[in-house]
């Protein structure tokens, strides 16, 4: 019984992190794909500090993985269950069970990947 209790408290933990609206717009984001904070900032329009803290919360969860890369650090769903979690929510609260796109460039965002994103935009 022991393990049980343990598990539920883990649970409770968890959900106890994305029982915040914008905690599940991000994990939505990087349920999608890694991103970095600079994208997330530009992505959101909220300042850094809100959104590393917010991040912070869902890593100490368990529901966040990050990797570095030189000077960035980028985040991405932990497991990629959280995404199934995410739409079964979705589609309870009378959203739709299509999952979220892919996000494109961001204006005013110079991560790799919105640099990456234009340059390929400029050459078609």
């Amino acid at each position: 019984m022991e393990m049980t209790v343990e598990r539920e408290e883990l649970q409770a933990q968890m959900l106890r992190a994305m029982a915040h609206p914008f905690r599940i717009r991000l994990l939505e984001a990087l349920s999608v794909d890694e991103e970095c904070v600079c994208h997330l900032v530009s992505l959101f329009e909220r300042p850094q500090p809100f959104i590393s803290q917010h991040l912070a919360a869902l890593k100490e969860a368990g529901l966040v993985a990050d990797r570095r890369v030189a000077q960035r650090v980028f985040y991405r769903a932990a497991d990629p269950r959280i995404a199934d979690l995410l739409r079964i929510a979705r589609a309870l609260a009378g959203g739709s069970e299509q999952p979220p796109e892919r996000h494109t460039a961001v204006p005013g965002c110079n991560c790799p990947k919105c640099e990456i994103s234009r340059a390929l935009a400029r050459e078609r």
